[in-house]
């Protein structure tokens, strides 16, 4: 089978012919059919990301079908041929406040999606919501996994709340604009792209603001007639106090990434005398993708895709997702 594999940090990743996996016992070889791309993917490349072993097959997220399993697969598991997709999240544990030592994200070291095939244990193979194609199911696992988890796991999102999403445009920010919309949250989101704001409304926010632009904070809560009782950021870093300053006294923050890196001088007073709660929120339990799922079916929510690429052109589109000009998901087409 031909995987789109990454043999060393700063180096082009490249497709080539490897064995076809077999499914061990209680596995189930999948065809895939998609596989998106997310930041992880191109972190690795370049050597920013923990625990590195090289060689491996990226990928995290994946869409496709059953193609066989192997002896002693739960009699509940998807059949072969069913449409399925892949919760990347492996091994979390017995406890659902956070995740164990040995728990992994699929594509590093395990063997990734960005590939013809790949084997894993039945119970991360779930059926595909019907009204998905392979290439909108693909842009789903990773990203709507954390978002859910943030939003209602950790930060409890209830209908009619104000939430602020930072940094729409990002696969895991949009879906958590949609998330919050379709369970009746007041949505509002900041880019720093105008086209990107407009096509977040377009999708259910209800206004959003360029966080370049003078007292951002300011015009934007006096735009949705008040502060925020969610803000769900990944970026962190020095912007990350601003955020502060946007949320109602009793609000929740809940993050998923630093892409900005350290916040800097965080005033504790903004927090304990607004009675902020703070959250950190990675990935997600099996019952998270489960409720996320069930969520996505319920309101047929459809994940943005930005571009499809062939597998071929794999490296092309892990320079699309590092140039960040990417709406949505980046998706490989491996096969039809």
């Amino acid at each position: 089978m031909q995987a789109l594999q990454l043999d060393a940090i700063n180096q082009s990743a490249a497709v080539r012919d490897i064995p076809t996996p077999t499914p061990a016992a209680g596995e189930i070889l999948v065809k895939l059919h998609a596989a998106a791309l997310n930041h992880r993917d191109v972190w690795i490349q370049k050597g920013q990301y923990a625990g590195l072993r090289l060689p491996c097959t990226l990928g995290a997220d994946g869409a496709g079908e059953v193609a066989a399993h192997g002896p002693g697969v739960p009699a509940d598991a998807p059949t072969v041929g069913s449409r399925v997709l892949i919760n990347p999240g492996l091994r979390w544990g017995d406890n659902p406040r956070a995740q164990a030592k040995d728990f992994v994200v699929l594509g590093m070291p395990d063997p990734g999606t960005f590939a013809e095939y790949i084997t894993l244990p039945a119970r991360y193979i779930r059926p595909l919501p019907a009204h998905l194609s392979f290439e909108q199911g693909a842009a789903l696992p990773l990203g709507g996994l954390t978002a859910y988890r943030a939003a209602f796991t950790r930060a409890q999102v209830q209908p009619g709340e104000r939430v602020l999403v930072t940094g729409v445009g990002g696969g895991v920010a949009l879906l958590a604009a949609q998330f919050c919309a379709a369970r009746g949250a007041e949505v509002w989101v900041t880019s720093s792209s105008d086209e990107k704001l407009a096509r977040a409304q377009a999708l259910g926010a209800k206004g959003g603001i360029n966080y370049n632009a003078d007292n951002w904070v300011k015009t934007l809560v006096q735009q949705a007639d008040g502060p925020f009782d969610v803000i769900i950021d990944s970026a962190a870093g020095a912007p990350f106090n601003s955020l502060l300053d946007a949320a109602v006294p009793g609000g929740r923050i809940v993050f998923y990434g630093g892409t900005l890196g350290t916040i800097p001088q965080l005033p504790p007073a903004k927090v304990f005398w607004k009675q902020l709660s703070i959250l950190g929120s990675t990935m997600g339990t099996e019952q998270d993708f489960e409720d996320m799922l069930q969520l996505v079916t319920e309101k047929s929510i459809i994940p943005v895709v930005d571009e499809v690429f062939p597998l071929a052109e794999g490296e092309a589109a892990l320079r699309r997702l590092d140039a960040g000009a990417q709406f949505g998901k980046v998706v490989l087409k491996i096969s039809e």
